[in-house]
């Protein structure tokens, strides 16, 4: 098939690991049901407060569009704070540390899309906040 179209209703949301009482992330993953074969996505929905762990992928540039609600992502070491916006991107280079976190009272939805495909080789790091 030369193209595939996926809308919000057909997403699968997963909800990934969280401790009892922590506000939850939720992941729609989006590689195998677009057919991608050079790149890897997934659309991410922060609850308010939920927020990712800290890593970085070696080999892997990740780039994030925020859908809606505000992006907190913490990048760099030591880590610094960048607020990305409704329509915004942050765009982090292979090697960088990153941490995304929804300090906001809403849902953060954003789509998170990675080259090349890396998706059991990032270093888990100490946690930013």
């Amino acid at each position: 098939m030369a193209f595939r179209a996926i809308v919000p209703d057909d997403f699968e949301w997963i909800t990934r690991p969280h401790e009892p009482g922590e506000a939850a992330r939720h992941v729609a993953e989006l590689s195998e049901r677009a057919a991608f074969a050079h790149t890897r996505a997934n659309v991410w929905r922060y609850e308010p407060g939920a927020k990712g762990r800290r890593h970085r992928h070696p080999l892997q540039e990740e780039t994030f569009v925020v859908l809606t609600g505000t992006l907190s992502m913490y990048v760099g070491d030591p880590p610094e704070r960048r607020d990305v916006p409704p329509g915004g991107l942050i765009h982090v280079a292979p090697g960088t540390p990153l941490q995304s976190v929804n300090h906001g009272d809403e849902d953060l939805v954003l789509y998170a899309y990675g080259y090349p495909p890396e998706s059991e080789h990032a270093e888990i790091l100490d946690p930013a906040v």
